[in-house]
């Protein structure tokens, strides 16, 4: 039987993660989020969906076949805790393959259901009340939703103007209290893709602070003109205290699957393991033999980023013709538009109206932002679209945006 106070603290720990992602309204109701609200607002008026980022095509046919192959093999039980032995192997064989770091499958490398588990895992296992948790801002939404779990206080430090790390805000933000610092690069939704000299500038202040760098690189692959995603793990002395979160989902399409895996020094990944298996325990079987060949694949990874690329541009040349104010992305499979030049101030007014006024939907860049922060003011006319869509898709929503201009 729980008492008034228990129940009373039950109800606010979910009332933390809503208000913490600004779903929490005045009346106490808790609002759908933002991708739920736009792509219901897709599906009735019959508009371009570019608000949530999935593909609209499935990934390569050999690893939907490897997945089949397992399940008529018989691996449909169970896995293992931290994952079966040969997709931990091969996620090691990756990160030596493609950044020189030599990591453990035995004991350094943890499978975990998505990207988003290995972080809320990350959080819940290193941080608590009375912690500091450090994130960039923007920032993904279940980055916020994770530290008001653990009853962690949120420090965001709001990017620059031209969408890159502040280094005067970082370190005003990273304090004796701070227990773990979010990394996101490449930068959702911004697609700024952090150099080695910012990364630099975050190595400084967790080795100053003695914080542990909990870093998001689903985007590992999705870079363009040059751009080069570099692990902080790779700078001195960033490893032992570094958690390197990727996930299949991005790389390969097939984000549905949800396989995603965490390393770093055993230590810390037994304190998320810890937490990971109260959570799902394990998940996704037959998926993860599917994925182990996958990550094999350097081919296809390369082969998005290329064609992700064409279709960015062919976005963005819509945008600016439809009168948008347009921040070209580095990496990932989003770009930041702004809508002042059109007369629209607040972002999530200009998303709810473009399905009338143009036949598309996107989401608004201050979902991503604490509500009255410095990013908020920065980016509150802005919204966000997706170019991770069929080519024809892409070239019929440019279309109905030049309305905007007519």
């Amino acid at each position: 039987m729980t008492t008034a106070d228990e129940r009373r603290a039950t109800a606010g720990r979910w009332r933390d993660v809503a208000r913490a992602t600004g779903l929490l309204s005045a009346d106490g109701t808790v609002a759908p989020t933002i991708f739920a609200e736009m792509s219901a607002l897709a599906g009735r008026t019959g508009a371009i969906n570019l608000g949530q980022g999935f593909p609209d095509v499935d990934g390569p046919d050999y690893v939907k076949a490897a997945a089949k192959q397992a399940i008529d093999d018989g691996r449909n039980q169970y896995p293992p805790g931290d994952g079966i032995p040969e997709l931990r192997r091969a996620v090691a064989d990756h990160q030596r393959r493609h950044y020189g770091l030599d990591v453990d499958p035995e004991t350094e490398v943890l499978v975990t259901t998505g990207a988003t588990e290995a972080l809320t895992a990350s959080i819940l296992a290193l941080a608590g009340p009375g912690d500091e948790v450090v994130t960039l801002e923007p920032f993904y939404d279940s980055h916020a939703a994770a530290v008001a779990l653990a009853g962690a206080t949120h420090v965001p430090v709001a990017l620059t103007d031209d969408l890159r790390l502040d280094a005067a805000a970082l370190h005003a933000a990273v304090s004796e209290r701070t227990r773990v610092i979010v990394v996101n690069s490449p930068h959702n939704p911004t697609g700024t893709v952090l150099t080695r000299d910012e990364l630099g500038m975050v190595a400084d202040v967790a080795r100053r602070s003695d914080a542990i760098v909990v870093t998001d690189e689903v985007y590992e692959h999705l870079t363009f003109d040059g751009a080069v995603h570099v692990p902080i793990a790779t700078l001195p002395g960033m490893g032992e205290r570094t958690l390197t979160i990727s996930s299949s989902g991005k790389t390969f399409s097939l984000t549905g699957w949800k396989v995603g895996w965490v390393h770093g020094p055993a230590e810390l990944v037994t304190a998320v393991r810890t937490v990971k298996q109260f959570l799902t325990y394990v998940s996704g079987a037959p998926f993860q033999p599917a994925i182990a060949q996958a990550l094999a694949d350097d081919e296809t990874p390369r082969a998005l980023a290329a064609s992700l690329a064409a279709r960015r541009d062919l976005l963005c040349d819509g945008l600016t013709a439809a009168g948008f104010d347009v921040a070209v992305p580095q990496g990932t499979y989003f770009v930041v538009a702004d809508g002042a030049p059109l007369g629209f101030d607040d972002g999530h007014e200009l998303c709810r109206r473009l399905p009338e006024l143009a036949g598309v939907v996107a989401v608004p860049v201050s979902a991503f932002c604490r509500q009255g922060s410095t990013a908020y003011g920065r980016l509150r006319s802005s919204v966000r679209f997706t170019f991770v869509k069929r080519e024809e898709v892409l070239r019929e929503a440019a279309a109905r945006l030049a309305r905007l201009r007519a």
